[in-house]
C-alpha cells in the first residue's frame, strides 16, 4: 500500500493539512484536480467539464500556465473563483509534483485486480471526449507519463491522454466527493467521541505514583541472541525464513511472541519491537511471509507476478505461524541451545495490517465468506482501500477455515484489515485478550471501518482499543533495507519514532499482563496512563470498552465546536499505484 500514497504526495499533503471536514465546494474542486491526476493526455488539448446540461472546457495549457507561473487566465477564472488563495496554492503545488515511480511499477499495478477496480471507478468520472469510460485511456496515460523524461506529473499525465479531449462527469464526481465527505465527517465525529470517552474514563482512575512508574518504553534488563533459520513446511510446498530473538539468562522458560509483518513488508520491519520484547525476557519469533512480503512487490514490479498477493496468502499466513510454533516446539526438545528455553503454552502474537488479520485469525476468528460476498458487491464504490485486498479472498475454496491455535493466549492487531474478511460473526468468537491499534489518519485501512467498528464486535472480556491520533498506516513500521518503496514523510505521518516507542511500551505491558500474569503491568494499559504520556503531535488514547450504541451515537452526533485535539481522517489520493507494505498488509 506504500506506493498508493507515494503517488502525488503533494495532493496528499494538501488534504492532510485540512484538519476539519472538507467543505463540499472545495472538495468538488479537489475532486476536479484529483481527477486530473488520473487523466493523462497524449494529444489531449482540452478538459471538458460536464454538469448536467452545462459544459465548460478548459485548455490544458491554461493549467500548465497556472502551474508554472501562477497565472489564472480567463479559461480558469470561472473555476478558480470557488477556491481560496491557500487552496489554489496547494493545487498549484500538486500540479507540479513529480511522483518518483517507474513506468514498469505503474504498469504492473494497473494490470492487477486491485488496479483495475480503481481504474473502473475513475473511468466513470474521467471519460474520453466521446463519453466512453476512461478505463483504458487512464491506464495508458499513466504508463506513458511515467516513461516520459518529464516523469509522472499531473500535467504530463494530461498531455499523454490518448484522445483529443478529456471529459469529466462532475455530477458523478460530486457524488463520489459527497460519499467521501460523509465518511470523513462521520470518522471525525467518531474519533472525537472516542477521545472524549477515553478522557472521561481516565479521569475516573487513579494514576500510577511517580515513584512506582516503570519506564517500559526503555530497554529491559535482558540481553538477547539472534539466530536465523529457514523453515520448510511439513504439509505445504512452502519455505520461509524466520528470525529468533532469545533472551539470555532467564531463570525460567520464556514465553514466546510472534510478530507478523504486513503486505509488502518483511521480518526487519518490526525488528525494533522484537529486540525490545526480548530485552524483557520474551522469546520473539519473526517469520517472513513469502507471497506477501517485500520480495512479492519486487516480483510484481519486475513482471514475475501479476498479483499484489495471491488469495492463498489469506490461508498461508496463519499456517506459517502454526508451522513456526510446531518447529519451535520440536526445537525446544531436540536442540540443546533451546532445551528448556521456550514456553510454547504461553504464546502471544502481534501483527500489522495483513499481519493484523493473521493475528486475529489465530486468536479465533475465521474467514467470513458470507460477509465478504455482501460487502464486495460495493467493491467499486468504497473508499476503504483495504477492501480491495479483502475481496480477493472470495477466490478461495469455500472451506470452513479454522486457524485458531490454543497455544496463543494474547493478540495485538495493529491497523488490521478485518471488517469484511472476518466480520462480526467471526470476531465475536475471539475469547483471548486482544488489543486493536488504529491510526486516526490511516487512509489504507480506515480506523472507523477497520478497527473501531470491528472492536465493538469483540466479546472478549479483556479487550483494548488504542488510537494513535494523527497516526497513519505506516507509523509503526521501521524502514527496512529490503523495502522496495519508501513512502515520503507526509505519508508516514508525524513522529514515527514516537509511535514505535508507544508500541514498545504497550506490547510489553500487554504481554507481561496476559502471558506472565503480572498485575503490576495492568495500569500501563489504562486510559489514564495513555493520556499521561500522550503528545500533541501524535496523541495516544486507550479504551477498554465501546458499545455499538455508543459508536452509533458518536457517528450521528453534531460535530464538536472545538474538538481537541483534531483527529484528521484523510481521503486516499487518486490514482493509486502498487500497494506495498502493509497492507493490505
Amino acid at each position: 500500500m506504500k506506493v498508493m500514497n507515494c503517488l502525488f504526495p503533494s495532493l496528499f499533503t494538501a488534504v492532510l493539512g485540512t484538519r476539519r471536514p472538507i467543505a463540499p465546494k472545495y472538495l468538488g474542486l479537489f475532486a476536479f484536480t484529483a481527477v486530473c491526476t488520473a487523466a493523462p493526455a497524449f494529444g489531449a488539448e482540452r478538459i471538458y467539464i460536464n454538469y448536467g446540461p452545462l459544459e465548460q472546457s478548459v485548455p490544458i495549457e491554461s493549467l500548465a500556465l497556472f502551474a508554472k507561473e501562477g497565472k489564472i487566465d480567463s479559461n480558469l477564472d470561472g473555476i478558480a473563483q470557488y477556491a481560496k488563495k491557500s487552496q489554489l496554492a496547494e493545487i498549484r503545488n500538486a500540479l507540479q509534483a513529480k511522483a518518483e515511480i517507474s513506468h514498469v511499477t505503474i504498469a504492473q499495478f494497473l494490470y492487477t485486480p486491485q488496479g483495475e477496480v480503481l481504474l473502473q471507478r475513475l473511468g466513470r468520472v474521467i471519460q474520453t471526449k466521446a463519453r466512453q469510460p476512461g478505463f483504458y485511456a487512464i491506464r495508458a496515460a499513466l504508463i506513458l507519463a511515467a516513461s516520459d523524461p518529464e516523469g509522472l506529473t499531473i500535467l504530463n499525465v494530461l498531455r499523454k491522454f490518448p484522445t483529443y479531449g478529456i471529459r469529466i462527469d462532475v455530477a458523478r464526481g460530486f457524488s463520489i466527493a459527497n460519499q467521501l465527505t460523509s465518511l470523513i465527517n462521520r470518522s471525525n465525529r467518531t474519533l472525537a467521541g472516542v477521545a472524549q470517552l477515553s478522557e472521561t474514563q481516565a479521569a475516573e482512575e487513579s494514576g500510577i505514583p511517580p515513584a512506582e512508574m516503570l519506564q517500559i518504553q526503555e530497554k529491559g534488563p535482558y540481553n538477547w541472541k539472534k539466530s536465523s533459520v529457514t523453515l520448510t513446511s511439513p504439509n505445504r510446498d512452502r519455505t520461509f525464513d524466520m528470525d529468533i530473538y532469545l533472551p539470555q539468562g532467564s531463570p525460567q522458560p520464556a514465553p514466546v511472541v510472534v510478530i507478523s509483518h504486513g503486505l509488502g513488508s518483511d521480518r526487519l520491519s518490526f525488528q525494533y519491537l522484537a529486540k525490545h520484547l526480548a530485552s524483557y525476557g520474551f522469546a520473539v519469533a519473526v517469520p517472513e511471509h513469502p507471497g506477501s512480503n517485500a520480495q512479492q512487490i519486487q516480483n510484481l514490479v519486475t513482471g514475475k507476478t501479476n498479483e499484489v498477493t495471491e488469495p492463498a496468502e489469506f490461508v498461508n499466513r496463519p499456517l506459517d505461524i502454526k508451522d513456526l510454533l510446531d518447529y519451535l516446539t520440536k526445537l525446544s526438545t531436540t536442540n540443546p541451545a533451546y532445551r528448556g528455553q521456550l514456553d510454547l503454552q504461553r504464546v502471544g502474537i502481534i501483527g500489522q495490517s495483513f499481519g493484523g488479520y493473521t493475528a486475529l485469525t489465530l486468536a479465533g476468528a475465521g474467514i467470513n465468506f458470507a460477509r465478504l460476498d455482501k460487502d464486495c458487491q460495493r467493491e467499486n464504490e468504497t473508499w476503504n482501500l483495504s477492501l480491495l485486498l479483502q475481496c480477493r479472498a472470495r477466490s478461495l475454496e469455500r472451506n470452513q477455515y479454522n486457524f485458531s491455535d490454543p497455544r496463543i493466549k494474547a493478540a495485538i492487531a495493529i491497523n488490521p484489515i478485518a471488517s469484511s474478511i472476518l466480520g462480526e460473526t467471526s470476531l465475536s468468537q475471539i475469547q483471548i485478550p486482544v488489543m486493536v491499534i488504529a491510526g486516526s489518519a490511516d487512509t489504507v485501512a480506515p480506523a472507523l471501518l477497520e478497527q473501531i467498528q470491528p472492536f465493538t464486535w469483540l466479546t472478549s472480556p479483556n479487550k483494548y482499543l488504542v488510537v494513535l491520533e494523527n497516526g497513519t498506516h505506516f507509523s509503526t513500521i521501521e524502514e527496512s533495507p529490503q523495502s522496495v518503496f519508501l513512502p515520503p514523510p507526509e505519508v508516514v505521518g508525524p513522529e514515527p519514532a514516537l509511535a514505535r516507542r508507544y508500541l514498545n511500551g504497550l506490547s510489553v505491558a500487554f504481554m507481561e499482563t496476559y502471558l506472565n500474569n503480572k498485575s503490576n503491568f495492568r495500569p500501563y494499559l489504562q486510559p489514564n496512563y495513555a493520556l499521561s504520556i500522550s503528545r500533541n503531535t501524535l496523541g495516544l488514547r486507550i479504551l477498554r470498552s465501546l458499545t455499538p450504541e455508543q459508536l452509533q451515537q458518536f457517528g450521528s452526533a453534531a460535530p464538536a465546536r472545538n474538538p481537541a485535539p483534531p483527529l484528521p481522517i484523510d481521503p486516499p489520493p487518486v490514482p493509486s499505484p502498487p500497494p506495498v507494505t502493509p497492507a493490505p498488509r
